[in-house]
């Protein structure tokens, strides 16, 4: 049990490194000896779940890429059942959307019974300063790191109403912290709204679970009281996704 812990602390080291760490970066991480972090490497790069460069430093390896995908897709199964609920709360369709890279992929949905409902398909890959659920995932990351992808997507514009500019979206980022929910008022589609709420893990935003419908239909409805829902939910889905959680599985 001793080694599959290390193993893993190894592998979040990497994680919160971007990915990629030297022997000495792991070490102050994890606390562990040399010789130990060797050993477990050695391990994991005969199961392809890290690789080391050229430049010697490690790195996280293609293993993960089939396990994370399987994951993701659990995750979006283990989610229906909330997302149902929220359709039953608000009468809107429902989504679960994660931050992969720069950008949002959106992982499960429930549509909204309604004839006139709106559609994000499964695996559609949005950048996330237009999106209330990007919005969401941003806000529980550094400034320093919504920043950077700021930076690197370019924030273009989708619709009049979108934010264009870093320093009116890290203001948009305090404003959600402040009230524990995100709005996209048309930002990505015009006469589109959406609400989002953080998921939680234990450890950190993990996920962010929405409502969408036409604008007239989510301004009719009580924000603080369906965020304060929403939120409920968010807090029981995280909870199924807590580590701790599932250590007693």
């Amino acid at each position: 049990m001793q080694s599959v812990e290390r193993a893993l602390d190894v592998l979040e080291a990497l994680a919160e490194h971007g990915g990629e760490a030297g022997l000495s970066e792991i070490a102050a991480k994890t606390g562990l000896p040399y010789g130990t972090i060797h050993r477990l490497l050695q391990t994991l790069l005969a199961r392809g779940y890290v690789r080391q460069e050229s430049d010697r430093r490690y790195a996280l390896g293609g293993g993960l890429v089939r396990l994370g995908g399987i994951a993701e897709s659990m995750v979006g199964v283990w989610a229906r059942p909330y997302l149902s609920k929220l359709v039953s709360l608000s009468g809107e369709t429902a989504n679960l959307a994660v931050l992969e890279g720069d950008f949002i992929v959106y992982v499960a949905q429930v549509p909204s019974p309604r004839r006139l409902r709106m559609f994000a398909e499964v695996g559609r890959r949005v950048l996330p300063h237009s999106t209330a659920v990007g919005k969401v995932l941003l806000a529980g990351r550094p400034a320093d790191e919504a920043v950077a992808v700021f930076v690197r997507t370019g924030m273009p514009r989708r619709t009049p109403n979108t934010i264009t500019d870093t320093d009116g979206m890290l203001t948009e980022l305090g404003r959600v912290r402040d009230r524990g929910y995100a709005m996209d008022l048309g930002e990505e589609e015009l006469g589109v709204h959406c609400l989002a709420v953080p998921v939680h893990d234990g450890n950190r935003v993990v996920a962010a679970m929405s409502v969408s419908g036409p604008a007239e239909r989510i301004d009719a409805l009580d924000r603080d009281e369906l965020a304060a829902a929403m939120r409920k939910l968010a807090l029981d889905f995280g909870a199924e996704l807590s580590p701790v959680a599932g250590a007693g599985l």
